[in-house]
């Protein structure tokens, strides 16, 4: 596509893999690359030094809520980041889609670690309550409404002291380009048969600006740069 595209968001940018009857061996493949995919794009270790091992290094024991969790391959990270320093850690991982819950099911049993297919809104209702609330590639999946649902879901499911961080991509022509070039030598490789490449690139046509997310956001949220081409949508501080 030609770069300049990227100017304006394209929320009806399609990614295969929120089709129900997307090929669900490909899906499958899918889900099991997102922990090399989000190693490298997602920058799960600053999520980890600026908003988790802080209040592990404080003492507390920290309740943490993963939302839209796909293969489960972020909170099993920070759990195995947060054993290593010593840290009380607990994730709850949910995610509504019951294929997604099924590939994070197949993955390594770790303790700390409960999955479920759920909504925010559910957990919102039946009272609980975490310490962190993190999300990682979910926002640009989201209607206007929804969004808004999913950031009052948030505030309600943050304990008193809590923080909120909706990780996500921040829309640029550079990161387009920048994507596009890495994942094209693997596509017949690494990314065979995965959906990650071609819905990779909707996802960042899908994607918000710093500017288009800090307008969509209701009062109390503020809106950072990540590192490489990512946003953090928070409520809170550390």
């Amino acid at each position: 596509m030609l770069l300049g595209g990227l100017l304006a968001r394209d929320p009806e940018a399609h990614e295969t893999m929120d089709d129900p009857d997307c090929d669900p061996v490909m899906l499958a493949r899918t889900f099991a690359r997102f922990a090399l995919v989000n190693a490298l794009v997602s920058s799960p270790g600053a999520l980890y030094r600026h908003w988790i091992r802080p209040r592990l290094r404080a003492g507390e024991a920290v309740r943490m809520l993963d939302v839209g969790t796909g293969g489960g391959d972020l909170p099993r990270r920070l759990l195995r980041w947060a054993s290593r320093d010593g840290g009380a850690l607990t994730a709850v991982a949910i995610d509504p889609d019951p294929r997604a819950i099924a590939a994070a099911l197949d993955g390594p049993s770790m303790p700390g670690l409960d999955l479920r297919q759920t909504t925010t809104r559910a957990l919102a209702v039946s009272g609980e309550r975490f310490d962190v609330v993190v999300s990682n590639h979910v926002l640009h999946h989201l209607s206007p409404h929804e969004l808004g649902a999913i950031l009052a879901d948030s505030e309600r499911l943050a304990a008193p002291g809590g923080v909120v961080v909706h990780g996500d991509i921040a829309r640029s022509p550079l990161a387009y380009a920048a994507f596009a070039a890495a994942t094209l030598p693997f596509e017949s490789t690494l990314l065979r048969d995965t959906f990650i490449r071609a819905d990779g690139l909707a996802s960042i046509r899908r994607s918000h600006t710093r500017a288009e997310l800090a307008r969509a956001a209701p009062p109390g949220w503020r809106v950072q740069r990540g590192f490489p081409a990512r946003l953090e949508l928070v409520r809170g501080a550390p």
